[in-house]
């Protein structure tokens, strides 16, 4: 199961920018970056492999690799928001050796921003979800529940099925025009009938 890469989200444009280093502990700021000059522009993915998740930058055409950012927790270091936008975000680019480097990345429409946001949130949910199921099934200090008969052991059903032509029928409301329900009632019978 841990052979396959799976896309949680594909989003063709996406804009990179070159940041400052942070001023203060307050969190980056767009506003600082030069968002009418990104530094590079093509697309992203969103990709698990297992219970890895990577956010992939990769060229429009070719889809060869520009760069990316292993994600292991949301909201973390690896992929921050701005504080004056919800365009845009910081993320931790690092290479195969572990060298890391912090970029900016941000996007044309708020709701591919919003779409990231809500893949991220969704994945490490599962995650989570999935790692608690596994601890519960292979937690043996919690007692298993046995449900299955024991040897000579029966049970007694009581089904109340009413038979034609027994005396236990269930009483049929009135239908009779004086009955003030508001129902048709009996037919009377078809004109030129026979009488018996």
């Amino acid at each position: 199961m841990e052979d396959y890469e799976s896309i949680l989200l594909v989003k063709n444009e996406v804009f990179v920018y070159k940041i400052p280093p942070r001023a203060t502990n307050r969190g980056y700021r767009a506003a600082d970056w030069k968002l009418d000059a990104p530094e590079w522009k093509g697309r992203m993915r969103l990709v698990t492999k297992g219970k890895e998740c990577i956010l992939k930058l990769e060229d429009k055409v070719s889809g060869e690799l520009f760069a990316k950012c292993p994600i292991d927790k949301y909201p973390g270091i690896a992929v921050e928001a701005v504080m004056d936008s919800s365009r845009y975000f910081v993320i931790r680019l690092q290479d195969d050796s572990g060298r890391a480097a912090f970029i900016g990345i941000g996007f044309a429409d708020r709701g591919d921003s919003f779409d990231l946001n809500v893949a991220l949130q969704d994945h490490f949910k599962w995650l989570e979800k999935s790692e608690e199921l596994e601890k519960g099934a292979s937690d043996p200090s919690q007692p298993q529940l046995d449900l299955s008969f024991k040897e000579g052991q029966t049970i007694k059903i009581s089904m109340n099925i009413g038979k034609s032509g027994s005396g236990k029928s269930r009483p049929r409301a009135a239908t009779s025009g004086s009955s003030g329900g508001g129902g048709i009632g009996l037919l009377p019978p078809p004109p030129g009938g026979v009488k018996l």
